[in-house]
């Protein structure tokens, strides 16, 4: 469940402060391994995917970052131009739920509107996987809900690791021949 709008522009606002100290919060002692699908329909679209990468790189661990290649995709279920989509693999300190707040922080300062579900977007970043747990609570579902249905994760999520297994659904290349109707194309950026 979003957060109401108030509350991610406080946070946005902690958060900001927290990028210029570098002081995450809700740190924990182990890594995790961080799967996050980016996209982008409106404005300045693959700049805004690079910019929100740098703006994540303060909570990465030096020399973890994989980014897989852009991919162009059709909306689904929803209205506006197509997306620009990637995948990035991390590693972080930071707990799945202090994870989500940096992310919903940075589509804030990015103009992010949670109008209505599926609606056109500056920035939509989503916590796919975090290591291999199942987390279920009322604002974040790991893995993602949706994932497995989008080719638009799939292919990217694959470009990084052909061989990665999604915690309950098994492995992610035998998802994606149910998203062969979708159209998801590699860019050469």
């Amino acid at each position: 469940m979003p957060l109401p709008e108030a509350e991610c522009a406080a946070r946005a606002r902690v958060l900001k402060l927290d990028l210029v100290s570098m002081t995450p919060i809700a740190v924990e002692p182990e890594p995790h391994r961080y799967f996050v699908g980016l996209g982008a329909n409106l404005g300045d679209r693959i700049g805004s995917l690079k910019a929100a990468v740098q703006q994540l790189k303060p909570w990465m661990i030096e020399g973890s970052l994989r980014e897989s290649s852009f991919w162009e995709s059709e909306a689904i279920d929803g209205p506006g131009p197509d997306y620009i989509n990637a995948v990035i693999r991390f590693d972080c300190r930071l707990a799945p739920l202090a994870l989500l707040d940096v992310l919903q922080g940075i589509e804030l300062a990015f103009g992010r509107q949670r109008s209505t579900r599926n609606a056109a977007r500056t920035l939509d970043l989503d916590l796919l996987l975090a290591d291999d747990q199942r987390i279920e609570q009322d604002r974040l579902q790991v893995p993602h809900p949706r994932m497995h249905e989008r080719a638009f994760v799939l292919q990217p999520l694959l470009e990084l690791d052909p061989g990665l297994s999604i915690p309950g659904l098994g492995p992610a290349s035998e998802w994606l021949g149910a998203s062969n109707d979708q159209t998801c194309l590699r860019l050469t950026v």
